[in-house]
């Protein structure tokens, strides 16, 4: 997973419904952008160095993949869509959008397009108060003050008002906490981990992982599949059954939201393409044994991801031991998944198919995954 930025970004408006081309704003930059960390209050000022309605501003902080300049073209791009009209004359004008990077994880940035910190910001009550309330101990990095300090030396005495109308977060409305426990599984290299670290880290999850690369047996498989598969598919059985006990046991169930990137019933899905009919009976009696006694996930969702992406997905992150899979096992797995999945009538199971999405390096492509898991 990449590092995200943690940028803050200032909105005005003033221009018709003023508090709804905010709310439009921060919509927008969810759904394009990143995750919306933060969001101050509302505050009414007047225009600042020109003459027209007073503004209603605010500040939000989010959190994303994108670089810092790619974060100013999609803020562009929405205040466009919100029907800025940028003109070539010289001065400030009414604007129904306006949105200004003001910090930047990436630090100081000086481009021809982009200056970051923003380089009015402290001479600007508009974007200090509603900023000092998300980020009172945030340093500039070039004035070595916080924003709490800048607040208190700035020379703009403008009026600054709160106002009651607030801004709410977009994320608000995927009520996933709902589910409770969410298991997002899929076949190797699927994404089923990348997914479950975004939900989690997005909706405040307790995260459960599975840890497979202390399984000794598991590079030997890759070699020689027949002689290794069962005890690989015991160890992984015995070390998922033990791992989900203590993981979920630390949770409760009814007041956590938990997000897993796997099930012990992969266990037997992978246990029905790699082992020989005697020993998959023995094995399915253990795990009828095993599987009864654990809780059971609010929603299965299921990533299916067509073999040639799959061999992409593996190939682009790099595990020496699993450059060699050979894409029949990858179909009979998903096959696997696929076949268990429809026998299982009592569960409740999403299917989507994202081969071709990329829910990492498009924020738009997770949203899509967001709607598809509580369509």
């Amino acid at each position: 997973m990449k590092i995200p930025n943690h940028i803050h970004i200032s909105l005005g408006s003033n221009i018709e419904n003023r508090l709804e081309y905010l709310q439009k704003a921060v919509e927008a930059i969810y759904a394009n952008i990143g995750d919306v960390v933060k969001i101050s209050a509302v505050y009414q000022t007047p225009a600042w160095g020109f003459s027209s309605d007073d503004f209603y501003n605010a500040c939000v902080l989010i959190k994303t993949f994108y670089t810092t300049t790619e974060v100013l073209d999609k803020l562009l791009d929405i205040e466009n869509s919100l029907g800025r009209n940028r003109t070539d004359k010289g001065g400030y004008e009414a604007r129904t959008i306006d949105l200004d990077v003001v910090f930047s994880s990436e630090g100081v940035i000086r481009t021809q397009k982009l200056i970051v910190p923003h380089p009015s910001m402290q001479d600007r009550i508009f974007v200090l108060k509603p900023l000092e309330e998300i980020a009172t101990e945030q340093l500039h990095p070039v004035l070595k003050q916080t924003v709490s300090q800048l607040l208190d030396s700035t020379k703009d005495i403008s009026k600054v008002t709160k106002l009651k109308e607030v801004i709410s977060n977009p994320k608000d409305k995927y009520s996933l906490s709902t589910v409770q426990y969410l298991t997002i599984e899929g076949n190797i290299g699927a994404g089923k981990t990348s997914l479950a670290h975004l939900i989690s880290e997005e909706f405040n999850a307790k995260l459960v992982l599975e840890r497979f690369a202390d399984n000794p047996f598991l590079p030997k498989f890759y070699e020689d599949m027949e002689r290794y598969a069962f005890p690989l598919e015991m160890s992984f059985l015995a070390d998922r059954y033990q791992r989900l006990q203590d993981d979920i046991g630390q949770f409760d169930l009814f007041k956590d939201f938990v997000v897993s990137d796997y099930d012990v019933f992969k266990s037997l899905i992978f246990a029905q393409v790699t082992l020989q009919e005697d020993e998959y009976k023995l094995y399915k009696k253990v795990f009828d044994i095993m599987y009864r006694d654990l809780p059971k996930p609010g929603l299965y969702l299921y990533l299916y991801q067509n073999t040639e992406r799959l061999l992409e997905n593996i190939k682009k992150r790099g595990r020496d031991y699993e450059q060699k899979i050979p894409a029949e096992y990858l179909d009979k797995i998903n096959k696997g998944y696929l076949r268990y999945i429809k026998a299982q009538s009592h569960l409740n199971v999403k299917i989507i198919d994202i081969s071709e999405r990329d829910f990492i390096s498009n924020r738009t492509d997770y949203i899509w995954v967001l709607n598809q898991l509580l369509s």
